[in-house]
């Protein structure tokens, strides 16, 4: 069996697969001051809900965008399960061509998220990872990374609204009736809410103008 480890800013994310069927998965907050021990009993416990015998896995794959956790979480696959990692970044294979200026700039959030995309759908296609940042990645149809855009998440845009306005409370992030707020939180919401959709709605047409292909709109992200 295969166990996956996505380790983002603010999300961890495990899958586990036997064969191609993702068999369970789990969403954690990334906790940067946690230790080994305290990742390996987390995991053991979440295989053993999912009753899966932590010597069932033979094979681990990690892809982080926090650089300070990449070795407690190796250090955890080698202690808890007895193997070496595959940790994708500069020098892994994948599949995929890395057309950037410097390719060891691509996180490895962004390397999976295109690598799945087109294995999954074999065409063109724009991929739109919600997370702390919204990032935009484009994949050409023969599968190249071809670049993309990193744009702050909503969370982040509503928490630096509140902390730098001093008189707008904090809120929280939801569709509001009507565009036109009738008070302040509704049209703080309706800021954030209506901005961040014409944010998006935005860069996946600017990306469509620029490329020859009409790619298909792959979204992810953390909920």
């Amino acid at each position: 069996m295969l166990l996956v480890m996505d380790v983002g800013n603010t999300n961890t994310v495990l899958g586990v697969y036997d064969g191609s069927r993702l068999a369970a998965h789990w969403r954690l907050t990334t906790a940067r001051d946690r230790t080994v021990d305290e990742y390996g009993i987390l995991a053991r416990n979440l295989l053993s809900i999912a009753a899966i015998d932590t010597r069932a896995i033979d094979a681990l794959i990690i892809a982080s965008v926090v650089p300070p956790l990449t070795p407690t979480i190796v250090d955890l696959c080698e202690r808890y399960f007895g193997v070496m990692p595959l940790v994708v970044g500069p020098g892994i294979k994948t599949g995929i061509s890395i057309k950037m200026d410097n390719p060891k700039e691509v996180g490895a959030d962004r390397i999976v998220n295109a690598v799945a995309a087109f294995a999954k759908h074999r065409r063109a296609c724009i991929v739109v990872d919600f997370g702390t940042a919204t990032t935009f990645d484009y994949v050409s149809g023969t599968g190249d990374y071809m670049g993309g855009v990193i744009a702050p998440g909503v969370s982040i845009s509503a928490e630096a609204l509140f902390r730098q306005a001093s008189k707008l409370p904090r809120i929280e992030i939801a569709k509001p009736p009507t565009v036109i707020g009738k008070n302040t939180v509704a049209a703080m919401q309706s800021g954030i809410f209506y901005g961040y959709v014409a944010l998006v709605d935005g860069i996946i047409d600017r990306i469509r103008k620029e490329v020859p292909l009409d790619p298909l709109v792959v979204a992810t992200g953390g909920r």
